[in-house]
């Protein structure tokens, strides 16, 4: 069991907010996709890398160029990070795409759906 120390969760939540700042506003690349979104961030305690979980709201073909175009940022993102936030070590980012927020949606639709069907 993995235990998060309160400063490991503090940091997750900095790095979090700042990363979500840095894509929505300061990248300029045209594959990312406006209604992408940093759904979590997991700092390794030695913080040399993290995990951000990515959620775009579109298709398939613009989640994979929105990853193409973050994975050709990363050096942007990680100076940009590193300008933002005081770290000893900044972490060389992983993204990796959540599809959890497109599922609640399709969800959410499909009960829309049934409770529309059981009105009439």
């Amino acid at each position: 069991m993995s235990h998060k120390s309160i400063k490991n969760t503090r940091l997750n939540a900095e790095v979090h907010r700042e990363l979500s700042n840095i894509i929505r506003g300061e990248v300029k690349d045209p594959r990312i996709h406006p209604m992408t979104s940093v759904v979590k961030v997991d700092v390794a305690p030695d913080l040399k890398t993290a995990k951000a979980y990515i959620s775009v709201l579109g298709n398939e073909e613009e989640a994979k160029n929105t990853m193409k175009g973050l994975q050709s940022s990363a050096g942007f993102i990680r100076h940009t990070l590193a300008k933002n936030l005081n770290l000893r070590n900044t972490p060389e980012i992983t993204y990796v795409l959540d599809d959890s927020i497109a599922y609640g949606v399709h969800m959410s639709h499909l009960i829309n759906e049934v409770v529309g069907d059981n009105e009439d």
